[in-house]
């Protein structure tokens, strides 16, 4: 059974009158949600804002939301989730940075989406992996600036669809309803996306 019927289960549970089915859905998806708030937390408030504290919040929100969900699910159960908590993560970023949250196209255009866009540094780091020998962090950290560049001058929309494949590892259906475009879109879009990260990379 895949994780779609999964969540179809746990809904037809909590419809049911099943209070446990609510705490099980945060359970399931906490990883992957903790994955999309470390990608899209603004560097800036990081050392004021946990991201453990925003999933937090944004499961708050999704419990008392969650009747509202049962009544009308337009969206994949997860897909809601990461609607929720992701608001939770606007607003938090609003609240600390106020006026400087449209400052952030300064450093890296944005992705105009309904949350904030994800980070070019976290995408970097993700993308590179972790190095265990202590004598190649200077290179790791020559190559992580490099790949940050490099995700820079893509597209936002390219660097988007590679964060939510990649960081949020999101499937092409999803990438898909997140970005509201069709499934064969996406796909050719993220292909297209490594594409123009290849040629960028060659070209530095």
């Amino acid at each position: 059974m895949n994780e779609l019927d999964d969540d179809l289960r746990l809904i037809e549970r909590a419809r049911g009158g099943d209070d446990a089915a609510a705490g099980e859905m945060l359970v399931r998806h906490r990883a992957r949600l903790r994955r999309m708030v470390e990608a899209r937390l603004d560097r800036r408030i990081r050392g004021r804002v946990d991201p453990s504290d925003v999933l937090q919040d944004g499961f708050v929100d999704a419990i008392a939301k969650f009747p509202g969900y049962l009544a009308d699910p337009k969206l994949p159960l997860f897909l809601w989730l990461r609607l929720v908590v992701g608001e939770r993560l606007s607003k938090i970023h609003r609240d600390h940075l106020g006026a400087q949250v449209r400052d952030a196209a300064r450093e890296v255009s944005l992705y105009l989406g309904p949350m904030p866009a994800a980070s070019s540094a976290a995408l970097a780091a993700h993308l590179l992996g972790k190095e265990t020998s202590p004598t190649q962090a200077a290179v790791r950290a020559e190559r992580l600036l490099r790949l940050q560049e490099a995700l820079n001058a893509l597209d936002p929309l390219d660097r988007e669809i590679l964060s939510l494949r990649h960081f949020e590892e999101l499937t092409h259906v999803e990438a898909a309803r997140v970005l509201e475009i069709q499934e064969a879109a996406a796909a050719k879009r993220y292909v297209r996306a490594l594409k123009r990260l290849k040629d960028v990379l060659s070209a530095l």
